[in-house]
């Protein structure tokens, strides 16, 4: 199944709160909304792609807990980004000096800020050119480093603010370089 796009934006311009609490009474259903106001409502994923995405996440969790300069998110959280879109990376992580300055309302609903890194995994209900349109979306709203990993191909473009996509080949690790200094990906359990 691949997700749905809905123009629902010539018929009602939801408010942040509209959706917000749209995606609250409707939990069963995941969300994210284009910067042009287009609801997309996206399938759950499936075994093989939760449990990666799960070894994706409990890496970066690890880590956090270690490194304890920021806070990293799973796939069930929602971020408002500048350029009015709201989406939900499968991991990301917020350096703690930004996450400071979030009032506790706006740390309890989407949060209104860009992600400094980002990672998506595609999974077989995932258009690669529209996910690599969304990884460029987050560079250009304030992304400082993001990883699109594609399994089938055993491939990462790695996305980082002002520089070319780089694209490797069947990696075995992936640093976290400056944006998560001392964090490296093991993509054993992941390919």
């Amino acid at each position: 199944m691949n997700a749905l796009t809905v123009d629902i934006k010539s018929v009602i311009d939801l408010t942040d709160e509209q959706f917000y609490q749209l995606c609250q009474r409707n939990q069963d259903l995941r969300f994210e909304r284009t910067a042009q106001g287009e609801l997309i409502i996206m399938p759950s994923a499936g075994g093989e792609t939760g449990n990666r995405n799960g070894r994706l996440t409990q890496q970066l969790f690890n880590w956090t807990d270690v490194n304890a300069t920021g806070i990293a998110f799973d796939s069930s959280t929602g971020f408002k980004l500048p350029n009015g879109a709201n989406r939900s990376p499968d991991a990301a992580w917020l350096t703690l000096e930004r996450w400071n300055t979030l009032t506790p309302e706006q740390q309890e609903k989407f949060i209104p800020l860009c992600p400094d890194f980002v990672v998506e995994l595609i999974s077989p209900s995932d258009s690669l050119s529209t996910t690599q349109a969304k990884m460029q979306e987050y560079i250009d709203n304030g992304a400082r480093l993001g990883w699109l990993l594609n399994r089938k191909a055993k491939q990462v473009e790695v996305y980082r603010s002002g520089k070319a996509v780089e694209v490797c080949q069947a990696p075995a690790t992936l640093s976290g370089e400056d944006v998560l200094p001392g964090f490296t990906l093991n993509l054993a359990p992941i390919w």
